[in-house]
């Protein structure tokens, strides 16, 4: 996956990553747009700092269009937050369910 963080302050920051859930998928998603709101300790994070391995619940449903439900703590030093409820987008026919891993890596 690719994703991109808007900090309300410095420059946006490019991230490479990947998802899986162990426990229930059942199905295929042909895309799917999440949007996070990222908590971290303090007002400002080093260039980068979401990097890492993240893990928490995860549930997800589509049947054309869908929704997602996600908590994940991880990243720098497992300081950051991904906001509990994530938003998404997905299409497909799809159910999954389980511990959620999702690994972030900083691209120039």
């Amino acid at each position: 996956m690719r994703c991109v963080y808007s900090p309300n302050s410095g420059a946006t920051e490019h991230y490479d990553g990947t998802m899986s859930t162990i426990g229930i998928d059942i199905g295929y998603l042909a895309s799917s747009t999440i949007v996070w709101a990222v908590i971290a300790p303090g007002s400002t994070t080093a260039p980068g700092a979401l990097a890492g391995t993240y893990a928490g619940v995860s549930l997800r449903a589509a049947v054309i269009g869908g929704v997602g439900l996600n908590a994940l703590m991880g990243g720098s030093q497992n300081s950051i937050s991904l906001q509990p409820l994530s938003v998404e987008g997905n299409m497909g026919l799809y159910l999954g369910g389980g511990v959620g891993i999702m690994s972030l890596k900083a691209v120039d």
